[in-house]
């Protein structure tokens, strides 16, 4: 296939990239960053999709933040790209911090018991929902009984309070974001269409000296030579 890897990579080395990309994660970000720069949209939608990305990754829809993200952005009349580049914000470095904030704020607005360790347990907890999940497919698929004990009490315990408390910190967040994003995009979009403009002039007058001087163009076109000043004789 034409876009195949040339040189394909092991199981343990996505998995490596992913939680390390290649030149790290400053890199990456400097990256993204670029990329939403570049996209050819007003400021005020770019900035609306960052808001979406932004506050999506304060969701619990692990695994669909990019459908997630798309979606609000429709519906928020922003850029779907600039909301897919922005859940870059949730990565293996920020999604124990975020994950924390949302599960604490949803226990506080719940007046529910926070769950003990949760930042040492709340990566297992999700690992433990998604296989109790595969498995119940699976016995459903098979005949086999199924048993729903545990993503019942991972949902009160886990699901719910960081679904509800992540609306506040994803709000919060999203608006800094949209306040941020505006004036940079705006001021970065006006910068690169005067270095477009000031090419494209510089361009066009290479052009017409080229017209000018060339031995086919009209008579006239051409710029007045200076005759070589003759001395005479006194």
């Amino acid at each position: 296939m034409v876009f195949r890897r040339r040189d394909r990579r092991s199981p343990l080395r996505v998995i490596a990239e992913f939680l390390w990309p290649r030149g790290g994660w400053g890199r990456a970000f400097l990256y993204v960053k670029h990329r939403v720069r570049r996209l050819p949209d007003s400021p005020e939608r770019i900035a609306r999709g960052i808001a979406a990305g932004l506050f999506t990754t304060f969701t619990p829809f692990y695994g669909m933040h990019f459908v997630v993200a798309a979606a609000l952005a429709r519906m928020m009349n922003g850029n779907i790209l600039a909301s897919l580049s922005a859940t870059f914000f949730g990565n293996p470095l920020t999604y124990v911090p975020i994950g924390v904030i949302s599960l604490q704020t949803g226990h506080w607005l719940l007046g529910s018991q926070p769950v003990a360790e949760v930042d040492a347990t709340l990566a297992d907890k999700f690992l433990a929902a998604g296989k109790d999940l595969g498995y119940n497919i699976y016995a459903y698929a098979s005949g086999v009984p199924v048993d729903w004990t545990g993503l019942v009490i991972f949902y009160h315990e886990v699901f719910y309070p960081y679904m509800i408390g992540g609306i506040l910190p994803g709000i919060i967040t999203g608006v800094i974001g949209y306040i941020l994003s505006v004036p940079v995009i705006r001021t970065y979009q006006q910068r690169r269409k005067r270095k477009i403009k000031a090419k494209f002039e510089a361009i066009k007058k290479k052009a017409e000296l080229a017209a000018m001087n060339s031995p086919h163009a009209p008579r006239g076109s051409k710029p007045p030579t200076r005759s070589p000043k003759v001395l005479r004789p006194d």
